[in-house]
């Protein structure tokens, strides 16, 4: 059993470790010191320690460390236990049983977001949104609340040309402009709405779900029927369902928690 007065020093060796993953690149131990206002004595004996337990790489040329070995099979194990879909499935069953409304998990990859699970009420309405499904981010509620969150570059990478925009209904961005402004939109709002731009008749709501650097990792939706009142042609009629995303958000939070992230905003 370890001592109570080894658990300030295990706090420092994981924000160590933190740290390193924030980065882009290795980084000296000076750096690491400054940034975690550790003495540097104390900096070198942690990062040593995590050397040696094969957590940290030391590049000696470069006078720098990054993370080493052990620390990808750790994330490689982590990810082999489905943890993020594990733990948001009671939440999405939750949220179906409060809202009757089809409940989705979505991520990023590349331009896509991709669907890792559905909750369904008891009467369902048909949606393309099944698990492994694929559709353009800049479409669902769920991916446009993930591109939100993005760097503004990031963005034109995935969206260079009017031909990245693809279309199912004639609803929904055409252009980089077009998106730039939906996306501030849903910063400014704090969840995203998608009418009738997947599937005709069909409206979703979304909330981005955050890791420990406040990055966007994933999507929580509701899915519902709704028809405008104004014929197709004329376009969204501009609803966003604050009820629903008052839902929607309190488990995307919930969620963001269970995998020690912190929300934005």
């Amino acid at each position: 059993m370890a001592s109570s007065s080894d658990v300030p020093a295990l706090r420092r060796g994981l924000a160590v470790l933190r740290l390193l993953a924030g980065k882009a690149g290795p980084v000296t131990a000076a750096a690491v010191a400054r940034e975690l206002a550790l003495p540097r004595s104390t900096t070198y004996h942690l990062l040593t320690e995590l050397a040696e337990a094969g957590f940290v790489t030391h590049l000696p040329e470069e006078h720098r460390y990054g993370l080493g070995l052990a620390a990808f099979e750790l994330g490689s194990a982590y990810l082999r236990h489905d943890p993020l879909e594990r733990l948001a499935r009671p939440l999405l069953r939750r949220l179906v049983d409060r809202t009757g409304h089809t409940a989705h998990l979505g991520v990023l990859h590349g331009r896509e977001i991709v669907y890792l699970l559905r909750e369904l009420p008891a009467r369902p309405n048909t949606t393309v949104t099944d698990v492994g499904v694929r559709l353009s981010a800049h479409l669902p509620a769920s991916g446009r609340a993930m591109l939100a969150y993005l760097p503004a570059a990031q963005v034109r990478v995935l969206f260079p040309d009017r031909a990245s925009f693809v279309e199912r209904t004639g609803r929904g961005a055409r252009s980089l402009p077009e998106l730039r402004r939906d996306l501030a939109a849903v910063r400014q709002r704090g969840w995203a709405v998608e009418d009738g731009f997947v599937t005709a008749g069909l409206a979703s709501v979304a909330a981005c779900v955050f890791d420990h650097g406040e990055r966007a990792i994933a999507a929580v939706s509701a899915t519902f029927r709704h028809e405008c009142p104004e014929s197709c042609d004329a376009g969204p009629c501009g609803a966003d369902w604050p009820d629903v995303a008052a839902d929607v958000r309190a488990v995307a939070a919930e969620l963001t928690s269970r995998v020690g992230g912190h929300s934005v905003g």
